[in-house]
């Protein structure tokens, strides 16, 4: 039989139909084998982990088969319980596969402490920044008799005087004692001061 004929003939059109069967079959349980194996369609919403302690976060992430890492420790923050997840990656909501890892953060079990920086001779203006920037609050003002109106003249913590360098826990207030901007002399001074102005004239 030539080639010719052969591709004409009835064998050759029964072996093209069986190898288009099989190849269809292939992909059809090659695409089945794809979407089993990656959960096509099936997605978990991601739990809300927040305020929870790491073992409460295990079991609720294991009914859902997902996993968590922790990644920090963050700065204590009084709204939250101690050790409870403060920060979760990805997001509550979220959709993802199964087996997908939760990053969280945790609480930390205080307020850390910072060293107080000097304020000393500095207005109350830039005092103020410098301050909430060290994660410090600004307390109670006084003013005293001074030239320099609004400059820090005296730290205080807790009624009690306080110098640049010392550590004190963040969130604690810090009292400013400052110049109200007048020199304060008595009347006795100004006199004797004109008196020696007018003898020197």
């Amino acid at each position: 039989m030539s080639f010719k004929k052969f591709l004409l003939s009835f064998t050759f059109f029964k072996q093209l139909a069986i190898a288009f069967l099989i190849v269809c079959a292939s992909l059809f349980l090659f695409m089945y084998w794809i979407s089993f194996t990656t959960n096509h369609g099936q997605e978990i919403a991601v739990p809300n982990l927040s305020k929870l302690t790491l073992e409460e976060a295990e079991d609720k992430l294991d009914e859902l088969d997902l996993d968590y890492e922790l990644l920090d420790t963050v700065d204590y923050n009084a709204a939250f319980p101690i050790h409870s997840i403060v920060q979760q990656d990805p997001s509550p909501g979220a959709k993802v596969k199964e087996n997908r890892v939760i990053y969280v953060k945790i609480n930390a079990s205080g307020y850390s402490k910072v060293r107080l920086p000097e304020l000393v001779q500095k207005t109350y203006r830039q005092a103020v920044p410098t301050l909430k920037a060290l994660g410090l609050e600004v307390g109670d003002t006084t003013y005293i008799p001074n030239l320099a109106k609004d400059m820090v003249l005296e730290m205080k913590v807790a009624g009690k005087p306080i110098k640049a360098g010392q550590q004190v826990l963040k969130m604690t207030k810090v009292d400013l004692v400052l110049g109200d901007g007048k020199i304060g002399f008595e009347e006795a001074d100004l006199d004797e001061i004109n008196q020696a102005t007018d003898s020197i004239e």
